[in-house]
């Protein structure tokens, strides 16, 4: 190993009254900074090579290894990692495929970015709390570390069956072809047989269509993902059918909460009172024919007044009304996409003070970051949970035989 190179505290302390930088290209902490580094890798060669002389192995240095190491700044330096003969040696200080000393910082970068921070806001933070300065191209180089990340969760395996599924956009404004357009986030969120809740995947389309989301589910199922049980979804014109294609045998359940809040828009605010009254009846009913009576009653009041919003309740009653075939603990499972409104509401918190995107992966990382915020608490099965699932058994006999393992 060559020359250590002599750190001397008041020759240093007098450039930097002078005016040198302590940090970036040949700044003055460079040299301790190399120094401290390899003189902890060399004790932890050594105390390597002594654990194994303990137990019988023999072992001994075996000259360095050396690559370039680069700082958050402009500064790099040559860093000289020692090698033992076994080739057993694994350095904990510098791994053997770190390029940057900064792993701590970055971290924290990271942790601020999944808070919603902006870069501005992140750099002046960094500068406060270690005394370096970081430009804000810096911290998209390593918040664009995410993207890779992204892509391997996006490609996982998923399981081969989920009890329930839900499927709804949430839509943001990305710079595309050199003007913004509205695109549409598609979340995907299952809860598998043990009953805990994960999101199965984010699509990005410039629309929220029932072609896309066909291209969605084709994505899931090459996943691995072979039969839901019940899958709720908003309203979308053709929803339904996409999922009936891939998944033929799942029910689909449209959002009751969706539903009511897209009728109230075509009802006049001095009725509004009045019509939740009366539509009340229909989606809390006991039963799918006292819903139906109660639908019916609605229908003779305000169907003259307001004729779409009748329509549209008849014409999708088939699936809104899946629910009323089972019992409560799974009627307030699937009755609503209520459940994945808490991963979108995450998602607004962290994007709320951007007004668009310069790209699709820029929005991407940050809503992986908030996905991560969302589950952390993710770790127990549905309240519950083993009555649910033997309620499914016998509603869907047989198909979750395989997984039961009764």
């Amino acid at each position: 190993m060559e020359e250590r190179i002599n750190f001397d505290f008041n020759e240093v302390l007098e450039k930097f009254k002078n005016g040198k930088n302590l940090t970036g290209k040949d700044g003055l902490l460079a040299p301790l900074i190399k120094q401290l580094t390899e003189a902890a890798l060399e004790a932890e060669v050594e105390s390597h090579i002594a654990n194994d002389v303990l137990s019988g192995k023999r072992n001994r240095k075996n000259g360095v290894n050396k690559k370039t190491i680069k700082g958050l700044s402009d500064g790099s330096f040559e860093l000289e990692t020692p090698r033992d003969r076994n080739g057993t040696f694994e350095p904990q200080i510098v791994k053997k495929h770190q390029t940057t000393i900064s792993n701590e910082i970055e971290d924290k970068i990271l942790s601020m970015y999944g808070l919603g921070m902006s870069y501005s806001d992140i750099s002046s933070h960094i500068e406060e709390i270690y005394q370096v300065s970081i430009s804000t191209a810096t911290i998209s180089a390593i918040t664009d570390k995410i993207i890779d990340k992204v892509k391997a969760w996006q490609t996982r395996p998923l399981d081969s069956i989920y009890p329930f599924v839900w499927l709804d956009a949430i839509h943001y404004k990305i710079k595309d072809g050199g003007k913004y357009v509205s695109k549409a986030v598609y979340t995907v969120l299952g809860v598998n047989m043990e009953g805990k809740k994960d999101i199965l995947g984010l699509y990005l389309s410039e629309s929220e269509g029932a072609n896309f989301w066909l291209s969605v589910l084709t994505d899931l199922n090459n996943r691995g993902l072979q039969d839901i049980l019940i899958a709720s979804v908003d309203g979308l014109k053709g929803f339904p059918e996409a999922i009936k294609t891939i998944f033929p045998k799942t029910e689909v359940q449209l959002c009751i909460i969706h539903q009511i809040r897209n009728s109230i828009r075509y009802v006049a605010s001095k009725n509004h009172k009045e019509f939740m009254k009366d539509l009340k009846p229909v989606y809390q009913a006991v039963s799918k024919e006292a819903a139906e009576d109660a639908l019916l009653a609605l229908d003779e009041k305000w169907g003259k007044l307001y004729p779409i919003v009748l329509q549209s309740w008849n014409n999708k009653w088939e699936n809104l009304s899946v629910y009323f075939k089972y019992p409560p603990e799974i009627r307030k499972v699937i009755y609503t996409t209520n459940i994945i409104e808490s991963v979108h509401r995450q998602f607004r918190k962290l994007t709320k003070t951007k007004g668009a995107f310069p790209n699709e992966n820029s929005l991407l990382k940050l809503l992986y970051m908030g996905m991560k915020n969302a589950t952390k608490k993710w770790n127990m099965p549905m309240w519950n949970w083993n009555l649910t699932l033997s309620q499914l058994a016998i509603f869907f006999e047989g198909r979750l035989d395989s997984e039961l393992k009764i």
